[in-house]
């Protein structure tokens, strides 16, 4: 997304919807500044805490809906994550945030399962913050147009650059080691190829458009 000037242009959206703790205040010549919805992983959760007071404070227009499995999230017994997002919750009264239902993300499982015949369990796989965003956006939008995402195909072409697995951390992460080796990885690992591959397969029957790098399904 570096250097694409789409700012402006994805601020005219109705909705922007964006992921995790992808900052918008210094790039918003690049990925705008607004956020109507931002989902986040129960393991980020703690990242955007670093710096509530910009994403909790000043961002009161946002809409945050937390997705995560297990121990931490679990209400019953006051999980760590969801006691944490309680607390901002009575710090900031009036702040949206949502959780994942447990039917919710045993859906997101299931679908997994239908697109790739593989239990999401037993192949050894974590689900992104990008499948459950694209979930979602089926749900609430007539047309989505994307981002900042490559093709499945894009990390096997060898005249790809070498690009930052996050725009706002330079020089650290390279995104296609990110994605290969996850999905080379046997076990407790994301599959972004695999996703990819799902989301350009919905493209060719549902109103998705890959924008920017710009791809046909």
């Amino acid at each position: 997304m570096l250097g694409s000037g789409l700012g402006a242009k994805i601020d005219g959206a109705e909705c922007v919807l964006r992921m995790n703790q992808a900052p918008t205040v210094g790039f918003e010549a690049d990925v705008g500044q607004r956020s109507t919805l931002r989902v986040i992983s129960h393991t980020s959760v703690p990242l955007l805490l670093r710096n509530y007071s910009h994403y909790f404070k000043q961002a009161r227009d946002t809409l945050y809906v937390v997705w995560g499995q297990g121990k931490h999230m679990d209400r019953a017994l006051g999980g760590r994550t969801y006691r944490s997002l309680l607390q901002l919750t009575r710090m900031y009264p009036g702040l949206q945030v949502y959780t994942f239902t447990e039917h919710m993300m045993a859906y997101c499982d299931q679908v997994f399962q239908d697109e790739t015949g593989k239990n999401r369990r037993q192949s050894g796989s974590f689900l992104s913050t990008g499948w459950f965003t694209m979930i979602l956006a089926l749900e609430l939008c007539e047309e989505i147009v994307v981002y900042g995402m490559v093709s499945d195909s894009y990390c096997r072409e060898e005249s790809h650059p070498s690009v930052p697995y996050h725009y706002f951390e330079k020089g650290r992460l390279d995104e296609c080691q990110m994605y290969l080796a996850h999905e080379r990885a046997p076990r407790s690992a994301h599959r972004f190829i695999t996703e990819k591959a799902v989301f350009s397969r919905w493209a060719k029957k549902r109103p998705i458009v890959f924008a920017h790098p710009s791809w046909r399904t």
